[in-house]
């Protein structure tokens, strides 16, 4: 019977089973996004942030952010933060989408994934630990104060990376770019909202074919 255990479970890891070596090393998903700036392709880093990447995988397969919109812009221009700068541009769901959707996940820390926020990941947008959803930002030059430990967040636990861009660094420098509102508090200050969004006409998976 002992053995019978043992042969199993060598089966088991061969097929990819649970917590198996070939689940660990599942071949990243690329996805394209479609902007009016123009295309973005991201490598998904299934085996490494498999939580996090499963969740991005379920709205860009349900069709949430066709019509999505990138908004944030953080610059040097735009930043808020004297005391721990970033920059990054964050988009969103489908404001026709924003009331539907899934549980928050749990954080991947940067210091389990070993996925850190260099130039060109992307990594969800969070509140406290535990509360990500829908929202991710694309870094534009290395951001480790984004990283586990970093100080960008006062909690200190940084925010979920789970992939790059892989082609269209131009597009997101272009977003980045691009003009934003006046603060309503002060004219003479910029705000981080892009003026107007930058649309997401189309998220999808990349097809064997390159679609």
């Amino acid at each position: 019977m002992r053995f019978a255990f043992i042969a199993l479970a060598a089966v088991l890891a061969l097929v990819g089973g649970p917590g198996s070596a070939a689940q660990s090393q599942a071949p990243p998903v690329m996805v394209v996004l479609e902007t009016e700036k123009g295309i973005i392709e991201i490598e998904v880093n299934v085996a490494r942030a498999p939580v996090t990447s499963e969740n991005f995988l379920k709205y860009v397969d349900g069709g949430f952010y066709d019509g999505g919109r990138f908004t944030p812009t953080v610059r040097p221009d735009t930043e808020n933060r004297a005391d721990f700068p970033i920059q990054v541009i964050q988009a969103t769901v489908s404001p026709t989408r924003a009331r539907e959707g899934f549980p928050a996940i749990a954080l991947e820390r940067t210091n389990v994934t070993g996925l850190l926020h260099k130039n060109g990941v992307i990594s969800m947008a969070r509140g406290g630990p535990d509360s990500a959803t829908n929202q991710f930002f694309i870094c534009i030059g290395d951001q480790p104060e984004l990283d586990f430990g970093g100080k960008r967040n006062a909690d200190g636990q940084g925010f979920a990376a789970f992939g790059r861009v892989v082609i269209g660094m131009d597009v997101v420098e272009a977003i980045q770019r691009a003009p934003v509102a006046k603060s309503p508090q002060d004219p003479k200050v910029l705000s981080q909202n892009l003026a107007p969004p930058i649309l997401i006409t189309k998220a999808h998976r990349k097809t064997s074919a390159g679609s």
